[in-house]
C-alpha cells in the first residue's frame, strides 16, 4: 500500500460526480458511487462470493473482514478511490484507482475492475473503467496501467477499447493457489 494522500480539492471534485445513475446493455440501471466504512460488510459478501479465479489478481484478499478494514483506511487516507455499482443494494462490482503522489510516480494511477459474474457482459465493466478514466483526469494524473493475466480476455477487450496499450509481458509472473503459474500483462494509456 502506498504512503501518499490525494489533495482534499482533487478528491472532492471526484466525489461530486455522484451517485450517478448509468444504464446497462439490458436496459437496467446501476448507481455509481464511492465506497465508504458503511459498505465494508457489502464488499466482504460479495467478495466472498466470487469465484477463486476472480480472487487471484487483486492486491489483497478482500474475502478476509481485516483487509477490507485496511481498504477501507487507504479510502478514508485518499490512497485509493473506489467506485461501486449497485443495483438496489445488490453489489454488481468496483473499480479502483490507486494513486499515489511520490516523487517519481506522482503522475500514475493503477486501474482494477471486478465485475459479478453475472453482471458480466453488460457493459458494466466499460462504465466503471470509463469513470476511473475520469477520476485519474481529475485527479491529474498522466498516464494509467492495467495488470491482467494473459488468459483474461474480456479485460484485455476492455482496456483495449479505452485506448491501452501493450507494454509489456511478464513470463510466470502470477502464481495461484494450486501452484500454476500464468503470464501478467501489463498495459498502459496516457491521459
Amino acid at each position: 500500500m502506498t504512503n501518499s494522500v490525494v489533495s482534499g480539492d482533487r478528491l472532492a471534485q471526484v466525489h461530486a460526480r455522484y451517485p450517478r445513475t448509468m444504464l446497462m446493455r439490458n436496459g437496467r440501471s446501476a448507481e455509481l458511487r464511492p465506497m465508504t466504512r458503511d459498505d465494508a460488510a457489502k464488499v466482504l459478501e460479495f467478495a466472498q462470493a466470487l469465484p477463486e479465479d476472480d480472487l487471484l489478481f487483486l492486491r489483497w484478499d478482500i474475502t478476509q473482514p481485516e483487509i477490507v478494514e485496511e481498504w477501507v483506511t487507504q479510502i478514508e487516507a485518499g490512497r485509493v478511490s473506489t467506485l461501486l455499482a449497485l443495483a438496489g443494494d445488490k453489489l454488481l462490482g468496483e473499480g479502483d484507482l490507486y494513486h499515489n503522489e511520490t516523487n517519481w510516480t506522482r503522475h500514475l494511477g493503477e486501474i482494477r475492475l471486478l465485475m459479478s459474474p453475472d453482471s458480466r457482459g453488460l457493459g458494466l465493466g466499460r462504465i466503471i473503467a470509463d469513470e476511473i478514466y475520469e477520476m485519474a483526469r481529475l485527479l491529474d494524473l498522466k498516464m494509467l496501467t492495467a495488470q491482467m493475466t494473459m488468459d483474461q480476455h474480456a479485460a484485455q477487450t476492455i482496456f483495449r477499447q479505452l485506448g491501452f496499450q501493450r507494454e509489456a509481458v511478464l513470463f510466470d509472473y502470477v502464481v495461484a493457489k494450486d501452484g500454476e503459474l500464468r503470464d501478467l500483462l501489463i498495459a498502459t494509456r496516457r491521459l
